[in-house]
């Protein structure tokens, strides 16, 4: 029996990041003779088992043969005689599958060690296109890694084509598009996620509503990067720059701008009405893939209230405190905080402008702060009651941002 680190531990030692799990291959074992070593099994479609000790994974050997639709579509040998090196032919990068022996020696059948230095990413072998999950999973890898300079090899694109082509891609279950989606919302460049989908043909099969914002013109003053697709791109990395990691930002991001898809074409490049007729492609998508009611309802908000945080200064003091009541914000605190960080990387996420100002945000937190220390309990010792309160706690915040109201700022808009 030997036992070999393998995947990710072992790519990201050799990049010098961080390695936060580790993942084991078990060759020439038995599940028999892994329990009888204290091993506890944990698989259901195929012999993992967790160390009776640390707690980690450690996966029998196996090979995978396609033989069906989908993800699921498999048939899987681990017996003792399957070797590493088939092991390692069934992953989906060359990055991916590279091992180490328990003495610390580099298993690298498939040169990923030369294409992590050369930043590419390589599918592994043919096998790739049987398993459509991994289409999603190299743009999630291209997200995080772009950073660092890493970018697709001709060949895997030309599968990744295929894969949409033959229509593999349409047997994706909703929970697994909607997980790989939001784990690249948490990557550090979420645009790499988008292009890869784009250019396969991925995007318009997945995420039509998205899709459809390419090509869409803006008015070049507000956003001289003109396309809403680049835009939306622009966006979403700058969500990831201002809230790392924070995928419910990066989603509420992402989709922000819909209605802009939807304008009619004798109106453009102004698009009056976007921020409410974006909302249907919203919810169309959560029905689609079932985010968390969280995503959905912040992802509502966001649409519908972006340009009122933009003109903020334009605003009357009662208008300002009904932006933060629509956010349910004096009840749900971090709802405006979120809705600000979104509204920023809107903002900064033009060609240009990724390091302006935003001052509206900074005024909107110091106008909530003044209306959040307004409560009800003094208006209760004084003696009032029912909806008496309500008025007058309402009273006194509309005064209390209006105290603070400032002279508008043209150069903020």
């Amino acid at each position: 029996m030997q036992i070999y680190l393998v995947g990710g531990a072992v790519r990201d030692r050799l990049l010098g990041r961080p390695v936060s799990d580790r993942d084991y291959v078990v060759v020439g074992a038995t599940p028999e003779a892994m329990l009888a070593q204290g091993y506890k099994p944990v698989g259901k479609d195929f012999p993992v088992f967790l160390h009776p000790h640390t707690g980690e994974e450690y996966a029998l050997a196996r090979t995978e043969r396609k033989s069906g639709r989908g993800y699921a579509g498999f048939a899987f040998d681990t017996s003792a005689t399957v070797t590493l090196e088939e092991d390692l032919r069934r992953r989906d990068l060359t990055i991916n599958a590279m091992a180490e022996s328990e003495a610390g020696e580099l298993v690298d059948p498939f040169d990923g060690k030369r294409d992590l230095d050369a930043r590419v990413l390589r599918h592994v072998s043919e096998a790739f296109v049987e398993d459509p999950v991994r289409l999603l999973r190299v743009a999630r890898f291209a997200a995080r890694y772009a950073p660092l300079g890493f970018h697709l090899a001709a060949e895997t694109q030309v599968l990744l084509a295929e894969m949409v082509r033959n229509g593999e891609v349409d047997h994706l279950v909703p929970e697994r598009v909607w997980a790989e989606t939001r784990k690249a919302l948490g990557e550090a460049q979420p645009s790499a996620f988008l292009r890869i989908l784009r250019d396969c043909g991925a995007l318009a099969r997945l995420f039509v509503e998205i899709d459809a914002l390419y090509g869409v013109p803006q008015r070049a003053e507000y956003h001289p990067e003109v396309d809403t697709g680049i835009h939306t791109e622009m966006v979403v990395d700058m969500a990831a720059r201002l809230a790392p990691g924070d995928t419910l930002i990066g989603w509420c991001a992402l989709v922000h701008d819909l209605g802009k898809a939807l304008t009619p074409a004798d109106q453009l490049p102004r698009h009056v009405g976007h921020e409410a007729s974006g909302v249907a492609p919203i919810r169309a998508l959560a029905e689609r893939y079932r985010p968390p009611n969280e995503y959905v309802e912040l992802a509502v908000l966001c649409c519908r209230l972006h340009l009122n945080a933009h003109r903020a200064f334009e605003l009357r003091p009662a208008t300002v405190l009904e932006l933060f009541e629509q956010l349910d914000g004096f009840r749900k605190r971090e709802r405006v905080e979120q809705f600000l960080l979104v509204c920023s990387a809107d903002k900064r996420g033009r060609l240009g402008l990724s390091e302006a100002p935003y001052p509206q945000a900074d005024w909107l937190r110091q106008a909530y702060a003044a209306a959040a220390a307004i409560d009800a309990k003094p208006f209760v010792a004084r003696g009032l009651q029912g909806a008496a309160i309500g008025e007058a706690v309402r009273k006194n915040r509309i005064a209390a941002i209006a105290a603070l109201k400032p002279a508008p700022d043209p150069r903020s808009g």
